[in-house]
């Protein structure tokens, strides 16, 4: 039975319908044709006129667009509750407070930004008071992904809330004295308050959607349910430009994740101008995400519209909004009324009759006023569906005004995002369009005061209520007392101390033989995530496709075409690994939802994301960036690494410099092995500093880089060297000497020291028995597992003297008494080893392959690169002959003989 208070099609539909008649008449055949022959032959027919009606020139929206009107009418609106008074107050006293902190700022030179907060505000608003649920609630809360640019306002509603004060607003942008707010969202500057940092704009809506999707994994896995949960990405149209803001959108409808929004805040202008200046930044949004397989919510107009649109008999109202180019949008915004009735309304007789009916006031608040994204209602409805739609994400494109209640000079101005404060006869102006109490004589010596209606006050405590409702602040970052996950057991470690005997293996299939066993740990073996961007076979990993599974939220709905083979390719709805396809980026972003699981949700995940090195550091340094900046914890392992050690690749496939990008990250821990136990005692290493028990003062919030290689050669067994493990995790030991390799050099042969890392090691230990039995010098050879960490202790050791502690630098203690000068040699950058040459007291020299890689075989690129084992002998006789040590002319006859 029909439902008389229902509301009617008819009655939610804002397009004038002049003959409902024939109108019921149409839909009435298109139901008897899916009736009688089928849904099939009535979308066959529904595309044949829709094609007919594009040749013939009909003005109708792309098929992927929508008019340019709210996609839920005014009428179909649910009431907002609580008290819409009360928010309207709450968000006066954040807008003036955001403003107050960056005009305050100011005279420090320190910069903000006022206006993009102020044309969200409602956006974040409404979803403080009704939506974000606080870590307090079921599951683990929501993440939300605040717009970067908008932090000011989220101090000033923390700062209303009771958790910041006037001395910390004050301290916006400077930080250095304890005491003060991060320009942006930082979890490691403030990391009570923010979870994700989103101002690298792109990274924010790209890390969301992988969060989303971690979050349905930690469900499917059974390690935690997530279901309760949900991800908000805030978003600016401009930012949309940016390739990582839809670089995942299919990836999001594909795995149907309803958990997740986008809200883009369409004030339609970048940091410097229009977004879409001769177009329409909505319509293109709505096309792409629709395209996607998004569901897609439009709130653009205020409620002073809707008697527009009960004018609009004839459709020409949404004719011209379809028509408007955006930066015209943007001129009505700044014009008065006699110019909008003329330019907007004079072109089309329909529209001019309309504008008779208009007062002056009515088209001045619609066209500078009434956007769909500073109303509560509106964006209530909004956020209502967005919840509540399910089987796919949700993208809220919500229009507003840039600089919206900041006065006529901010509100859509092109420069607005670098105008940093307001004067005070501005601020007395927003005082009086907000109605704040705040008086004249507040304003002392010209400097605007911050507002608090008081600690006890109906906002205040209105405030608080509704977060308590919600389960508790936001946003809001908590690290979960999570205890120490155990050891592994050690037998998985120390199975590779007795080396490979006579087998050839390569330290990249070390490393997996080292997690195939890590994952068979009974405490700890399910909290492994396998993270590979779709060249697992690469690095041999497809072993672990049947024993782990490949996620997929849908399972495996086929049947394998190696069914038959004993490493199939199994996908399962609780799968353990993430083969994501050819996308670092999104890979990365993957591992940055698994490294702050631990805080995000209190569950302790142990990702390990192995790429292709050349593709891993170059491409997507800034996610590295950004994961610094989360805490996040995990081993990144560059495969295949190196600059010669790919044979035939060539160019873009030689990594000669990942280390050096490595390097600049605080948080990175960079090794180079050489040999498979250094790969697991570094390995072991990291799952006790970043999970285990950390010790005194140790920072658990870093990650690893490892470098493998897929070069088959001997791993030798571990040497018996006192402190080998110290010198493995700290960076570097002797792993022999001329005498234990069982060289018998000459009485008083002259000496050197020859450093190696990673796979050029195995060039130094040629390069030895070659000066021992041709020019009667004497090598230790040394294994420099990482050059970054021994430059990283002995910055520590500099900064400790400045304070008056004398320490020496481990290179230092390490070298101390070695015979000899110093020749150091990587299969990457002189710059690479080059990090350490200024503690080190012998002479210092290096080798390195620099410049572009090439294609050949590892033995011509190595001669072509001068690091070869001849090369090593060349520039060793070099570095002694300086020294009077040996002839010159042994250098000479060296290059003849090798062919240098």
């Amino acid at each position: 039975m029909t439902d008389p208070n229902a509301i009617q099609p008819s009655e939610l539909d804002q397009l004038p319908d002049r003959d409902p008649e024939e109108t019921a008449e149409w839909q009435a055949s298109l139901d008897a044709v899916t009736e009688a022959a089928g849904p099939h032959r009535a979308a066959y027919l529904m595309r044949r006129t829709l094609e007919r009606a594009e040749g013939a020139g009909i003005a109708l929206p792309k098929l992927l667009e929508t008019d340019y009107v709210n996609s839920i009418p005014t009428a179909a609106e649910p009431a907002v509750p609580g008290d819409e008074a009360m928010e309207q107050r709450i968000t006066a006293w954040n807008r003036w407070n955001a403003a107050a902190m960056v005009t305050r700022g100011s005279k420090y030179g320190v910069g903000g930004h006022i206006a993009t907060f102020a044309s969200a505000a409602w956006l974040y608003e409404t979803g403080f008071n009704h939506f974000f649920k606080g870590k307090e609630a079921d599951g683990s809360g929501d993440q939300l992904y605040i717009q970067g640019h908008a932090s000011p306002g989220i101090y000033a509603r923390a700062f209303l809330d009771g958790r910041l004060n006037e001395e910390q607003l004050d301290n916006f942008r400077r930080e250095s004295g304890g005491n003060g707010l991060p320009s942006y969202p930082h979890p490691r500057r403030l990391p009570w308050l923010w979870e994700f940092p989103t101002v690298s704009m792109g990274l924010g809506p790209l890390s969301a959607i992988y969060q989303a999707r971690f979050n349905r994994y930690l469900t499917n896995r059974g390690i935690k349910d997530t279901s309760a949960s949900h991800v908000w990405a805030f978003l600016g149209d401009g930012e949309m430009d940016e390739p990582e803001s839809t670089a995942a959108l299919a990836l999001a409808a594909r795995e149907e994740l309803d958990n997740l929004t986008f809200v883009i805040n369409c004030n339609l202008q970048r940091l410097d101008g229009p977004v879409r200046a001769n177009f329409k930044i909505v319509q293109e949004l709505e096309a792409q995400f629709r395209g996607a397989g998004w569901n897609v919510i439009k709130t653009l107009w205020g409620t002073a519209w809707d008697e527009l649109f009960r004018l609009d008999t004839t459709g020409a109202l949404v004719r011209r909004l379809r028509q408007v180019p955006d930066a015209q949008i943007q001129t009505y915004q700044t014009r008065d009324a006699a110019y909008i009735r003329q330019d907007f309304f004079g072109g089309d007789p329909a529209l001019a009759e309309m504008a008779k009916l208009l007062s002056d006031d009515k088209i001045l608040e619609c066209f500078h006023f009434s956007r769909g994204g500073h109303e509560a209602r509106k964006v209530y409805a909004a956020y209502k569906a967005a919840v509540e739609h399910k089987g796919a994400p949700t993208v809220i494109l919500a229009q507003t005004v840039k600089g919206h209640t900041l006065g006529e000079g901010f509100a859509s101005k092109n420069a607005n995002h670098q105008m940093k404060k307001l004067t005070v006869d501005e601020f007395k102006n927003m005082r009086d369009l907000l109605g704040l109490p705040i008086k004249d004589s507040d304003f002392v010596d010209g400097v605007v005061p911050y507002g608090h209606p008081g600690a006890d006050s109906p906002e205040v405590r209105y405030l608080q209520e509704r977060r308590a409702a919600l389960g508790g602040p936001a946003p809001a970052r908590r690290v979960h007392p999570v205890a120490p996950l155990p050891a592994p057991a050690e037998k998985a470690f120390a199975s590779f101390d007795k080396g490979s005997g006579s087998q050839n293996v390569a330290t990249t299939m070390a490393f997996v033989r080292l997690v195939k066993d890590l994952v068979r740990d009974k405490e700890t073996g399910k909290r492994w995530v396998p993270i590979v961007p779709d060249e697992a076979r690469t690095f041999g990993m497809e072993s672990l496709f049947p024993s782990l599974g490949i996620y997929s939220p849908k399972g495996q709905t086929y049947e394998p075409v190696d069914r038959d083979q004993l490493m199939y390719y199994k996908e399962a709805r609780n799968g353990q690994i993430l083969n994501e396809g050819i996308t670092e980026a999104g890979s990365m972003a993957d591992f940055i939802a698994a490294s702050t699981s631990y805080a995000t949700h209190g569950e302790t995940m142990i990702p390990f994301y192995i790429f292709y090195s050349m593709f891993g550091w170059q491409r997507t340094a800034d996610q590295m960036w950004q994961l610094g900046d989360q805490l996040g914890r995990g081993f990144l392992v560059g495969a295949t690494a190196g600059r010669t050690t790919l044979t035939g690749e060539g160019l873009q496939h030689a990594d000669g410099h990942s280390p050096v990008i490595a390097a600049t990250n605080p948080a990175a821990l960079t090794y180079d092995p050489a040999f498979a136990y250094e790969v697991a005692a570094i390995v072991k290493e990291g799952l006790r500093r970043m999970y285990g028990e950390a010790a005194p003062g140790e920072d658990q919030n870093v990650f690893y880089y490892l470098t493998v290689y897929n070069e088959p050669l001997p791993q030798p067994a571990k040497p018996s060297v006192d402190g080998i493990d110290e010198g493995i995790v700290k960076g570097l030991y002797r792993f022999n000497t001329a005498e234990s390799a069982g060289i018998t050099p000459p009485a008083n042969a002259p000496r050197i020291q020859l450093l190696g890392s990673g796979t050029a090691i195995h060039w130094a230990l040629k390069a030895q028995q070659l000066l021992a039995e041709e020019w009667g010098v004497a090598a230790d050879v040394w294994s420099a597992t990482s050059w970054s960490e021994l430059r990283r202790d002995a910055l520590e050791a500099d900064e400790a003297l400045l304070r008056g502690e004398e320490r020496m630098p481990f290179v230092r203690q390490a070298l101390q008494g070695a015979e000899g000068p110093v020749l150091a040699v990587s299969d990457y950058m002189r710059q690479v080893p080059d990090q350490i040459a200024q503690w080190v007291e012998q002479d210092w020299s290096s080798l390195g392959a620099d410049g572009f890689g090439l294609s050949d075989t590892r033995e011509a690129a190595r001669r072509h690169f001068g690091v070869d084992a001849e090369s090593i002998v060349v520039a060793a006789l070099a570095q002694l002959a300086k020294r009077g040590e040996v002839k010159a002319t042994a250098v000479k006859e060296a290059r003849a003989k090798y062919g240098l």
